[in-house]
């Protein structure tokens, strides 16, 4: 199988095209550092061509639910150190996921940093978990200020430092599923007029000084980026999603990164559906021609599509996110076209053990 043949994503040598996606779990302990379980949980699929972790919020206020990760402080960069070691005692690879949820976010979750922070203020569709786990209303966010913006700069430079002082490949920005960059980038949740605002350029702005500064810590060729064309989670939205997305990819292929990674728009939640939305175009067939690099594609992928996509080049790898919850040795699976464990959606956040590090491995 193509699929199962190495490949290099700018820096990244990876033994094969499978990647894990990235996948919120809500397992992390006090001070959102990456639970005990978590490195036995990533070593257990190190065999994948790299591991893209959970998203790992940047700074207090970039945490969105109870339990996630964090890369900010001392202590979470040692939870990561655990991690990252397990991982590479195996023999693969593991880049952290930089995450800013900005609007999709309740002031439970940072009591000292207060209301949500936004391009606009205004206030997505739905609830949001508090940090009791008990669900209300999205707050509406405060807009951030110019100067504000510049610290959520320095807080992904930050990030990205702490991530290489815990041993990790590489760094993915997520630009996706309607957190705070891809906020930034849509004009559904960007309503501003200043240098942030109105046109393209202004709407990219952001996304491109989160992207050069994580450059200047890691060098372009261990930076990737997330990205959701035509994507509706979070109450996403933008009136040219075609012009959006081929201008920001211009300015990416200026960059040279590590890897493009591109997901599928999904009919409901992101990861909550099998089916591609209706009316939306394929992502891999719109896009993955206009990004002069290596592009990794996510979304629904099974074992045939997967090497399909491969194949005929709409894709350099392919991320699978639940089948990797289930499936702990997936590349093998793939390989031999054995059966796939099935997975338990009850459990794929918070808990403990059952759902998490108990998926059987092919027996030998």
């Amino acid at each position: 199988m193509t699929l199962l043949t190495p490949e290099t994503f700018g820096a990244i040598v990876a033994s094969n095209r499978v990647i894990m996606a990235p996948l919120t779990r809500m397992l992390a302990g006090a001070g959102d550092v990456p639970g005990p379980l978590a490195a036995e949980y990533y070593a257990q699929r190190a065999s994948a061509g790299f591991i893209i972790t959970e998203a790992s919020q940047i700074c207090p206020l970039g945490k969105g639910y109870p339990a996630t990760p964090g890369i900010y402080s001392d202590e979470q960069v040692a939870g990561w150190r655990r991690v990252t070691d397990a991982v590479h005692a195996k023999g693969g690879k593991i880049v952290s996921q930089l995450w800013h949820v900005g609007r999709i976010s309740h002031s439970s979750l940072h009591p000292d940093e207060g209301l949500p922070v936004a391009p606009s203020a205004i206030a997505p569709k739905g609830q949001v978990y508090r940090t009791s786990w008990q669900l209300a209303d999205y707050e509406t966010p405060r807009a951030l200020s110019v100067s504000e913006i510049a610290d959520v700069i320095a807080s992904y430079r930050h990030a990205a430092l702490q991530a290489k002082a815990a041993g990790f490949d590489g760094v993915e920005v997520h630009s996706a599923n309607g957190y705070l960059l891809d906020q930034f980038l849509q004009d559904g949740s960007n309503r501003r007029t200043d240098a942030y605002g109105g046109s393209l350029a202004n709407r990219t702005r952001l996304v491109l000084e989160v992207v050069k500064a994580v450059i200047e810590v890691w060098g372009s060729a261990r930076v990737g980026i997330r990205l959701s064309p035509y994507g509706t989670f979070n109450a996403m939205s933008d009136s040219d999603s075609l012009g959006l997305f081929t201008y920001v990819i211009e300015q990416l292929n200026q960059l040279q990164l590590g890897y493009l990674h591109l997901i599928e728009p999904r009919a409901t939640d992101a990861g909550a559906s099998d089916r591609v939305y209706e009316g939306a175009p394929s992502t891999a067939r719109l896009f993955r021609k206009l990004y002069n690099g290596k592009v990794v594609m996510a979304g629904g992928y099974q074992r045939e599509s997967a090497e399909e996509a491969i194949t005929i080049g709409l894709a350099d790898g392919i991320a699978f996110g639940r089948l990797f919850i289930a499936n702990p040795d997936l590349p093998a699976r793939l390989e031999l076209g054995a059966p796939l464990n099935r997975y338990d959606r009850s459990t794929f956040y918070g808990g403990g053990e059952k759902g998490y590090t108990d998926y059987p491995f092919l027996k030998s």
